[in-house]
């Protein structure tokens, strides 16, 4: 039998912005969650300029630093972990809890199923055969690129990757986010990372857009971000029992995020780390 979750949960629907603010956001909100200052949370999201992030543990020599300052692309690293991320045309979902609601218990894979159900109703809404895969042991390469490896519980396409999510878990509170590509080439993230030579770009290239998709690719047609938004919050709403009432950062969120942007998100010495354990 399914569970069912009826409560009030805040949705915010936020403006493009930088991947230090993004990411600094998700941070303060993740921190009022989990000293109860903050009621559950779905933050809908874009990025302005485009961004490629890093997964909290991923070597930032994985970085072309010349070919993405060349494109006027930004970087930062998110406090989740995977594999590189380049952010554009897209939407960006952040989940945020507390540790016991019933949504997060019972660790990452428990509770990656439960949400799984909201993010497949949304994509269902938008028209797409969406399907969760199974649970996948890890992959022995080192790949940079999180579209190009296959992950436990991903949603997938007739096949290939549509929608990737990653978890942060901290005294109290759950943080997850994750990111539907609408349109554009899912592999332009080879592009600022490096490789040997060009031909090894090129296979990277090519085995992304074997494994991955975007939403246009597999309607035909374009999806725009509000519609996307939309199906997210008929999704959650359907599948998971959830009602949403819209609202915005408070004073204290807003203070915090300032404070991590400036002092961890957008620092070098929080993205360019060569080793994080």
């Amino acid at each position: 039998m399914m569970e069912v979750f009826s409560m009030t949960w805040r949705l915010l629907l936020s403006p493009p912005a930088s991947g230090a603010w993004n990411m600094a956001v998700d941070e303060a909100i993740l921190r009022a969650v989990a000293c109860d200052e903050a009621p559950p949370t779905l933050r809908l999201y874009a990025w302005s300029p485009p961004c490629l992030s890093l997964g909290y543990s991923q070597p930032w020599e994985d970085v072309d630093v010349t070919r993405l300052r060349a494109r006027q692309w930004d970087v930062v690293r998110r406090p989740t972990g995977g594999r590189a991320i380049l952010h554009t045309d897209e939407l960006t979902y952040a989940l945020i809890a507390p540790t016991h609601h019933p949504l997060m218990h019972g660790g990452v894979l428990p509770s990656y199923r439960r949400i799984a159900r909201g993010l497949l109703a949304a994509l269902r809404l938008l028209g797409l055969d969406a399907q969760l895969e199974g649970e996948h042991p890890p992959s022995p390469q080192a790949k940079p690129v999180c579209f190009e490896v296959p992950s436990s519980y991903e949603i997938t396409v007739q096949g290939r990757k549509i929608l990737g999510s990653a978890q942060a878990r901290s005294a109290g509170a759950v943080l997850q986010h994750g990111t539907l590509p609408l349109w554009g080439d899912i592999a332009r993230v080879a592009e600022v990372l490096h490789f040997p030579d060009e031909a090894a770009r090129g296979q990277a290239q090519a085995q992304i857009r074997s494994r991955a998709t975007t939403v246009s690719e597999c309607l035909g047609r374009e999806v725009t971000w509000q519609q996307a938004a939309q199906a997210f919050q008929a999704g959650f709403e359907e599948a998971l029992g959830l009602e949403f009432t819209f609202g915005v950062l408070s004073e204290g969120e807003y203070a915090t995020a300032v404070t991590l942007r400036e002092r961890k998100y957008a620092a070098p010495s929080w993205t360019q780390k060569r080793q994080l354990r």
